[in-house]
Formats: C-alpha cells, sequence, structure tokens
C-alpha cells in the first residue's frame, strides 16, 4: 500500500483503492487540495458561498435579508465541506512544525 492510497475497507467495495484528494500541510494545521477532485471540490464551495453571498446582497437591498438565516446557511455548508476535506486528507489532520 502507497501512501498516495488506501483500501477501502467495506465490502461493496472490497479491493477498491481510495485516492486521497488533499494532503497535510507542512506547517500549522489543515490539508491542502492534491489532486483534481480536492480543488474541484474547494473550487465548489467558493462557488456556492459566492453565490449565497450574492443571494444574501440582493435581499439586503429589498430589506428581506435575514443575517441568522444566512449565518446558518454558511455553517452547514461549511460543515459539509470540512467533513469531506477530513474523511480525504492523507496523513489526518493535526498541528505539524514542518519537520514531521
Amino acid at each position: 500500500m502507497t501512501k498516495a492510497s488506501r483500501t477501502s475497507s467495506s465490502p461493496a467495495n472490497s479491493g477498491a483503492v481510495q485516492r486521497y484528494w488533499f494532503k497535510q500541510k507542512r506547517y500549522g494545521y489543515g490539508a491542502a487540495p492534491s489532486s483534481w477532485q480536492g480543488w474541484a471540490l474547494t473550487v465548489a464551495y467558493v462557488v456556492v458561498l459566492t453565490a449565497m453571498s450574492t443571494w444574501l446582497a440582493e435581499r439586503a437591498v429589498r430589506g428581506e435579508s435575514s443575517i441568522v438565516t444566512f449565518i446558518a446557511l454558511v455553517t452547514i455548508v461549511t460543515l459539509i465541506f470540512l467533513a469531506i476535506v477530513w474523511r480525504t486528507t492523507e496523513g489526518g489532520w493535526r498541528w505539524r512544525w514542518g519537520d514531521d
């Protein structure tokens, strides 16, 4: 088994190889995209947040804006994004000082 792949333990995918979409950061905490799937997910996340911001701005002009709804939606989308990133990161998340 290589660092870039792992086998899935689910019976439906027995023998299937899963590629990591993100790699751990060398310094600090978190991950960065390392495959086209990781980049696509990151771009989709930014597009969704931009669309939601545009939606809020348009509603604010009409006086129908609800910041609480916007914050709730951003929180939900962000938690989904982080869950996917966490599950598809090689080496997991922890604080790194560069010499790990």
